[in-house]
């Protein structure tokens, strides 16, 4: 990857409905050279998809909680039935196994606190857990979904 592929990159992470020839202008490119960038950005699967970000609390969903999770069962097939059914909840938004005293950690999003009592006996009843541990955000003070390419 050289700085070309990182512009085109950060231009795409502002905004991907840039239109093909300003990010080729931008970059210092013909149009077909920086096409052919991007379909390979995206073959290589740098470029994962392309969505537009919605305001959660313009839709009403403007409640975030932090749910860490301890458990007590740690084999493959536990393991994978735990990641299969909570990667299908609706307002799980983020999802990760965890080193140190948590075991995972979600990111849910509802509108209020009775939904999250909805998505919290839900929780409990499907799947066994050790430790259910939530924690509610205030106050959004940084959002991006753009990665440092200025690192790489």
């Amino acid at each position: 990857m050289d700085q070309i592929d990182k512009k085109i990159l950060t231009l795409l992470q502002q905004n991907s409905t840039y239109p093909l020839a300003d990010i080729a202008r931008k970059v210092g490119l013909s149009v077909t050279p920086c096409w052919r960038r991007v379909q390979k950005l995206e073959e290589d699967g740098i470029i994962r998809g392309r969505v537009a970000l919605l305001d959660a609390e313009r839709l009403g969903l403007g409640m975030s909680v932090f749910v860490a999770i301890k458990i007590n069962e740690h084999s493959s097939e536990w393991l994978k039935n735990f990641a299969i059914k909570i990667s299908g909840y609706d307002e799980v938004v983020e999802f990760y196994r965890m080193s140190g005293e948590v075991d995972y950690m979600l990111r849910v999003v509802v509108k209020n606190m009775s939904a999250y009592d909805q998505f919290y006996k839900k929780l409990i009843s499907d799947v066994s857990l050790k430790d259910v541990s939530s924690s509610f955000a205030m106050e959004e003070i940084k959002y991006t979904t753009s990665l440092p390419i200025n690192q790489l």
